[in-house]
């Protein structure tokens, strides 16, 4: 009895003196996704702070491609001990159901910390598309099959499987064009090498803004940086309501609860900085943040969602 009582009083000092140290060197944010994605975006916006908060370094490594994988792969893979993170997006629960050969499971393979944001979804179009709301999209991609292509910055992200509901549900004939990225889909777009694609509003606002790009519809409610375009629901496309993208953070599985509870506080903390939340919100993206349990349960809800929906729609990778 006395044996056990001491090892269990070891345990927890260990775990007390492991959350009072970390970090003490560098930490990486990992980001599957190319710069100017929303998860480079927020991570280096809370990196510099994190940085202050720890003395230490935090520096934001990007690794795309494979809609997000080969980034994910990597910290999955990497030693549970918290200093080599993941900030990715809701991608991570639609690629597995595309892929035959998924390196980890993301229901399995990560360990939650926190929900950090949402961002809102649009479709924009290069300005010679002879369409000006989702109306005319549909009529033209029927007029003309298979001419009019849409970009996505790859297979299994919301950009694709979102265009994918689209034309499962009017019968519109859209092409598919996947990037590895979303840098790559966008500079196409304006260049005009495809017409449409759907896109988070903080990777193209400037371009609309410009009027490099136009919009044809948003999801959600209008939305305030672009009043006057009607969402997809009053554009009778309401099966699109509840598509969003969420962005969080996770550390590889096995990691310490008590270094995930050091990092489930340190960048709630920064993500309620005033701030903080006005440099996302003028990019479209609301904090919103929650539990690793809260975050734990999303991954495996959005598992089983997007699942069926990719079942039912017999969407593949290109």
């Amino acid at each position: 009895m006395k044996h056990a009582i001491l090892l269990l009083l070891a345990v927890l000092a260990n775990g007390a003196a492991a959350q009072s140290s970390y970090p003490d060197r560098v930490v990486t944010l990992v980001v599957p996704f190319t710069s100017g994605s929303g998860a480079d975006i927020i991570s280096r916006l809370i990196g510099p702070r994190l940085s202050e908060r720890w003395k230490q370094p935090v520096v934001v490594d990007n690794k795309p491609g494979a809609s997000g994988n080969i980034g994910a792969e990597a910290v999955a893979r990497a030693a549970p001990n918290g200093y080599t993170l993941l900030v990715t997006i809701d991608t991570l629960t639609m690629a597995p159901n595309l892929y035959k050969k998924q390196p980890f499971d993301p229901a399995v393979d990560f360990a939650p910390v926190t929900k950090m944001a949402v961002a809102n979804l649009w479709m924009v179009a290069n300005p010679s598309l002879p369409a000006n709301d989702l109306a005319g999209l549909i009529a033209l991609a029927k007029a003309q099959p298979g001419k009019v292509n849409y970009a996505s910055p790859g297979n299994g992200t919301p950009h694709h499987l979102s265009m994918e509901l689209v034309k499962l549900q009017t019968g519109a004939d859209l092409t598919h064009v996947p990037y590895k990225g979303i840098s790559g889909a966008i500079t196409d777009l304006v260049g005009g090498q495809v017409q449409v694609m759907i896109a988070s509003v903080h990777s193209t606002l400037p371009l609309v803004q410009a009027g490099k790009l136009k919009l044809l519809g948003v999801t959600g409610a209008r939305s305030p940086l672009a009043p006057s375009v009607p969402t997809f629901r009053e554009q009778g496309m309401a099966f699109l309501e509840g598509i969003n993208s969420w962005f969080a953070i996770f550390a590889p599985a096995r990691t310490s609860p008590d270094v995930v509870t050091r990092l489930h506080q340190d960048v709630g903390a920064v993500l309620a900085m005033p701030e903080v939340r006005a440099q996302l919100a003028a990019q479209g993206l609301v904090v919103q943040t929650s539990s690793p349990e809260e975050l734990g349960a999303l991954v495996r809800s959005d598992l089983a969602r997007w699942r069926k929906v990719i079942s039912e729609a017999k969407i593949t990778a290109d």
